[in-house]
């Protein structure tokens, strides 16, 4: 599903990722954890193609057996908007529409139908018990619902693979439980791979495997 190698990454003279490998299968919900500096966002965000690896012909990046190193800009997007979904610990929804529209916009970037797009919204926020929110904007909303719309938005396009980075981070206990609960939901109602960079030990020790990194490679 996914495989990293030898993925290196400076900012001037600092290596803040030195040769990372993995392999993570479809339908596996992976945990990366470590401490602040350790790498793991940055690891995330070349994972699902945010960033890219430092120059090095030794590395390789693939999902689906297709090699995103050698994909082209528009190609890349393309991908990513089909392929891939993004939840972030900022909900990053845009203020001024509505729940419905804010999980619309990757299915509309797809060129999705409007009814389309919007009909698969619908289903998802009524999964994630939304349905009587569909019309509110962001600051109607509670972090915890804010953040439930942001995982619709995630799912619109039924990408194969989410990378989360730090979801729960920004949310109260009670709301982070039932994110996390939802996320193992999410894997065995539509079988998506979720690669997940967290400090919250509950969903660490939740997840199918936990990936420990520190110092810029992963050491389990």
């Amino acid at each position: 599903m996914i495989e990293a190698k030898n993925i290196h990454k400076f900012y001037g003279e600092l290596e803040v990722l030195k040769g990372v490998d993995l392999k993570i299968n479809k339908g596996e919900v992976i945990a990366i954890v470590g401490p602040s500096g350790a790498g793991k966002t940055t690891l995330l965000q070349i994972l699902g193609t945010l960033d890219v690896p430092s120059n090095n012909n030794n590395s390789a990046l693939s999902i689906n057996n297709i090699n995103l190193l050698d994909l082209k800009d528009k190609a890349l997007s393309k991908f990513r908007n089909k392929h891939i979904g993004f939840i972030f610990q900022f909900h990053q929804l845009l203020p001024e529409f509505t729940a419905i529209e804010n999980v619309c916009i990757p299915a509309y970037i797809a060129n999705k139908s409007k009814k389309g797009a919007e009909s698969k919204a619908i289903e998802l926020l009524d999964f994630l018990g939304l349905s009587h929110r569909l019309h509110h904007k962001p600051n109607e909303l509670s972090g915890g619902e804010q953040q439930r719309v942001a995982v619709a938005r995630a799912l619109v396009n039924n990408p194969d693979v989410i990378f989360a980075d730090e979801p729960s981070g920004n949310l109260d206990s009670t709301s982070a439980k039932n994110l996390h609960q939802l996320f193992f939901e999410l894997r065995n109602k539509f079988n998506q791979t979720f690669v997940i960079v967290t400090h919250n030990q509950e969903l660490a020790n939740m997840a199918d495997r936990k990936l420990e990194m520190k110092d810029g490679k992963i050491i389990n």
